[in-house]
Order: C-alpha cells, then structure tokens, then sequence
C-alpha cells in the first residue's frame, strides 16, 4: 500500500486527510485483529482495506456536500447583505432626496410669502400715497373754490356799493328843459354831473371823437358810443342815426346799466379798451 509523503499530505484537503487517516486506522486494526504478518497479513489488510472503501467515500461525500452547502449559504447570506446594504444605501438616498425636496420647497414658499408681502406693502403703500394726493386735490380745489366765491362775493359788494354810490351822481341835472341842442359835448354835460360827464366824455373821445355818424367798418357800431348793432339805440328814440341827444341818452342808460356809472364803465374801458 503506498501512504502520502508529508508533501502530498500537506497539499490534501481536510476531507482527503480525514479520509487517508481512516484508511490507515482501518489497515492497522485490521492486522491487530487477524494477528497476520508480513506479506500475508499485509494482503489480508489490503483486502479488508478494499472492503471498507465504498463507506469512506459515502463519508467523504458527505462531507464534501456539507462543505458545498456551507459555501452556498455563506455566498447566499453575502449576497443577501450585500442586497440589504444596496437597498438600505437606496432608501437612505431617497430619504435625502425627499429631505432635499422639501427644504427646496419649503425655501421656494418662504421666498414667495416674503415676495407676496413686499408686494402687498408696497401696494398698500402706493393706494395710501395715491389717497393723500386725491384729498390734497381735493383741498386745493375747495379752497380755490372758496377764495373764488369770496373774491365774486366781494365784487359783488363792491359793484353794489359802487353802484349805490354813483347812480346819484349819475342822475341827470335837474333843470327845467334838457339840452337837446348844441355840440353833443353840451348835451351831454346837461344830462350828468360833472365828475360822471368827464367819465362819459373820456369813453366817447376813444370810441368816436364825438362823431354822431361814425362807423366801424369791420364791426359795423354805430354812433358817439359805438352802439353794436347801432338799431339798439332805436329804444331811446327812432332817430337815433342822426340826434345826439337820443345817442347820449341811449349811451348813458346802458353805461348805468351794466356798469353802475360812466365812471364804473370807464374803469373797465381802461383795464380791457372796450366797454
């Protein structure tokens, strides 16, 4: 029987050593047992080694399986860590992810409150400023309507005043006959006093020169106080185009009239050179 030199023995699997040891021990017992010697007893070992053969090779397979099946389920377990660890360093990468994503949005709506209450102040800053200009208008305007009305108001007094103060003066002398002949200059100065005659006097000198038959060839007025038409002096008198006197009666009623006195129309005659 040829046994392994410690080379070849070293280079065995752990099976293949179990396995040789058994064979060994078997031979040995086999001679211990037969009492047989020599290259008789060694025969009869070998043969008793033969007849065990087929039970260490059931062994050693099994322990070759054995072997296999542990390999396989420690592959199988790494394989099943490493799947475990892929799908923990996954879900951990969706969780960041996720954490990510929600601190981008919770970001975005910070920023779009801040922007939308920026946008409000400024809002509501710009309607508080549009307000206070509408009211200052506003104000403006009631107190330029105000001095407007007590400016007309203290014109109106004013021209009351005026008016009652020189209606008097403006009444015709009182004499026996009125003056209807004679320059115009005379019967004028018998139908008024002598302030109001010099008021009368000065309007006419502009407007005519104290021509009873002057005319303005653009407007058409008429006669020593320019009448326009010239037909409305027809209410004074129906020969109103060639007497004075019915001219300077018109010319003074109308200068009473809207003026107050000669001396009130001579006033807005000066500040507008028309009466």
């Amino acid at each position: 029987m040829n046994v392994p030199t410690i080379s070849k023995l070293n280079r065995l699997t752990k099976v293949q050593k179990y396995s040789a040891a058994g064979v060994a021990a078997a031979g040995a017992g086999v001679l211990a047992i037969t009492g047989v010697s020599g290259t008789a007893g060694t025969a009869v070992a070998s043969q008793q080694v033969a007849d065990w053969t087929p039970a260490t090779t059931v062994q050693q397979k099994s322990l070759t399986g054995q072997a296999d099946t542990a390999k396989k389920k420690a592959a199988a377990d790494a394989s099943a860590a490493k799947k475990k660890h892929r799908a923990h360093v996954a879900a951990e990468a969706k969780r960041k992810h996720r954490a990510h994503v929600a601190s981008a949005e919770a970001s975005r709506k910070h920023r779009a409150h801040v922007a939308s209450a920026e946008a409000s102040r400024k809002h509501r800053a710009h309607v508080a400023a549009a307000e206070a200009t509408r009211k200052h208008r506003l104000h403006v305007a009631a107190e330029a309507a105000k001095r407007k009305k007590q400016a007309a108001a203290s014109r109106s007094e004013q021209r009351k005043a005026l008016t009652k103060s020189t209606r008097s003066a403006a009444t015709p002398k009182k004499t026996t006959t009125v003056v209807t002949s004679g320059t115009p200059q005379q019967i004028a100065a018998s139908m008024m006093n002598s302030t109001q005659f010099q008021c009368f006097s000065n309007i006419v000198s502009h407007e005519s020169t104290w021509n009873y038959t002057a005319t303005n060839a653009s407007s058409g007025a008429y006669g020593l106080v320019q009448a326009l038409p010239g037909s409305k002096m027809a209410s004074a008198g129906a020969d109103w185009r060639t007497n004075p006197a019915t001219q300077i009666k018109w010319g003074l009623g109308y200068m009473n009239e809207r003026y107050g006195s000669p001396c009130a129309a001579w006033s807005f005659w000066q500040a507008h050179n028309w009466y």
